[in-house]
This record gives C-alpha cells, sequence and structure tokens, in this order.
C-alpha cells in the first residue's frame, strides 16, 4: 500500500499541481490549508481540490486549518497515518513582507515550528521543505548552485523567513536521529496543468509576472508596469530563471523516492539553469497567445 503526505498549503497554485502528481502516482493525500492563498468555494471546500479530484479520478481528504495552530494540526496527525510532510504552507510575496514582515514572521517561521512539534511529538521524522532561492542572497558566483552560500545579504523577510526555517530544520536533524529531509530551493514556477483546469490565478492582484501578464491579455488589468530598464542583461531588463509548475511538482515525487530511502539530508535547486529576462517572457506571451499586452 502506498504511503500517506500530509501536503501543507496544498490548495494553493504550486499544491494543487503536486497533489496531481501525488494522486496519479498513487500516493494517499491528505491537505490541510486556510485558504490564504486559495479560493473557498460555496460548499466551503477547496475549489483547486475538486478540480485536483476531477483530473485524477481520486479523492482528497481535506482539512481546513492554520499552521500556526496545534489545535488545527494534532487531529490530522491522530486522524491519519502520516508518512512524510510536504511543507509548502506560508506567506510568500516578497514585497508584501516588507510592508508586513510580523505577518511573515509569525505565519512561516512559527508556522513551520508549531508543524515540526507536532511532527515530533506523533513520531514522523520525514519532511520536504519548499524552500527558495532567495535564499541564497546575493549571488556570489553563477550557475547558482546547491553548494552556493546562504543567508548572506538578504533582502526581504520572505527570504529571511525561508533561510531560517532551513536553519531551524538543520539544528534538529544534528540534534536527533532519524530525521529525513529534503530542502527544495525553488526560482520560479510558471504555467498551468495541460488540462486548464488549474493554475495561478490570485484572487488580488498579481504579484508574480506571468498572472499579470494573462490579466492584461484578457482585459482584468490596464497594462504591464516593466520595472527597470538598465540591468546588466541584453535587454536591460530583469532575468530569471522560470521552471514549469508540473516540473516543480514532479521534483517533489522525485524527493520522496529520496525520503523513502532514508536520505538523511538533502538539499536540491528546483529550476532550468536557463535566464529569461522579463521582456522576453512578455514577448514569447504574446506570440504564444496571440494577445496584445501593453508594457509600460
Amino acid at each position: 500500500m502506498k504511503q500517506t503526505i500530509l501536503l501543507t498549503g496544498g490548495a494553493g497554485y504550486i499544491g494543487s499541481h503536486v497533489a496531481v502528481e501525488l494522486l496519479e502516482k498513487g500516493y494517499n493525500l491528505v491537505v490541510v490549508d486556510n485558504f490564504a492563498n486559495a479560493v473557498e468555494d460555496v460548499d466551503g471546500n477547496a475549489a483547486s481540490l475538486k478540480r485536483v479530484e476531477k483530473i485524477t479520478g481520486k479523492k482528497v481528504a481535506f482539512h481546513r486549518g492554520d499552521i500556526t495552530v496545534r489545535g488545527d494540526l494534532l487531529p490530522i496527525f491522530e486522524k491519519h497515518h502520516i508518512d512524510c510532510v510536504i511543507h509548502l504552507a506560508g506567506l510568500k510575496a516578497v514585497g508584501e513582507s516588507i510592508s508586513l514582515p510580523l505577518n511573515y514572521y509569525s505565519c512561516n517561521v512559527m508556522g513551520a515550528l508549531t508543524l515540526l512539534q507536532v511532527m515530533k511529538e506523533k513520531n514522523v521524522k520525514n519532511i520536504i521543505y519548499s524552500s527558495s532561492a532567495t535564499v541564497y542572497g546575493l549571488a556570489q558566483f553563477l550557475p547558482i548552485t546547491e553548494s552556493h552560500p546562504v543567508g548572506i545579504g538578504l533582502s526581504n523577510p520572505y527570504g529571511n523567513t525561508k533561510y531560517f526555517i532551513e536553519e531551524i530544520l538543520k539544528d534538529l536533524y544534528n540534534a536527533e536521529k532519524g530525521w529525513n529531509m529534503v530542502f527544495l530551493r525553488y526560482f520560479n514556477p510558471v504555467g498551468a496543468h495541460s488540462s486548464g483546469m488549474i493554475g495561478e490565478d490570485p484572487q488580488d492582484i498579481p504579484n508574480n509576472l506571468m498572472p499579470y501578464v494573462s490579466q492584461v491579455a484578457v482585459g482584468k488589468l490596464p497594462f504591464v508596469r516593466v520595472f527597470g530598464n538598465d540591468y546588466d542583461t541584453p535587454d536591460g531588463t530583469g532575468v530569471r530563471d522560470y521552471i514549469h509548475v508540473v516540473d516543480l511538482a514532479i521534483g517533489h515525487v522525485a524527493a520522496l523516492d529520496r525520503i523513502f530511502d532514508a536520505c538523511g539530508l538533502e538539499i536540491y535547486n528546483l529550476g532550468t539553469g536557463n535566464g529569461v529576462s522579463v521582456l522576453e517572457m512578455i514577448e514569447e506571451f504574446k506570440k504564444q497567445s496571440h494577445k496584445k499586452v501593453i508594457t509600460f
């Protein structure tokens, strides 16, 4: 019988795509989410997970809950025999984190601590942590490999929280035997499932480039403001490493294979190694969609 995976933040953009891959690989799936980054339907369920169930033909055990609240997490571990936690839940907007730092430290760091305390109590010692390339700070060399220094020159509270949680996990791993951990340092997830049923559809004004461009293309927003024109890049705009969200999700399944091989502690970047500028991305979107996108 396949193992049971608890996916925190599983109703969000990345979480819903990870959910599809897990179900299609035969894992039993439990999701906890508080709808901070997800849409609640009229029945109080996660709209994205209903679509996940349609895509896969399989059921998701959904629990509405907050990772910072022990009383929300404990019943989940008591009801289900959890074999591994994939921890995606947390606040994720860099700009917002600068304006609301306490919210980010409270949700992300305290949420991780609460989750780990419950895991320890219930003797669940397998975790895949959704980290970020922001932990690398200002690049010391390129390409950025997993051996690149971390925690130096971090520029925002969001990146700080990702780094702090990695350090907490490392300390826990060194203090207690039996833990298996994989840190997945994401670069820039984009795209949507090939079914078109799930994707990045933020409730408010998008923080990321692709959903913003998409909303301009369909007339929901008037234009894309391109910040910066004097970067040391071919067209002067910022360059990012974009990875398709389904490839990212497949990476989580691969990480589970490592966890169940008793890997200890391992760290992987999830990206392509190829940089794409803001203007290049917008031009390619226009080419593929045949839509007009106004930029300033």
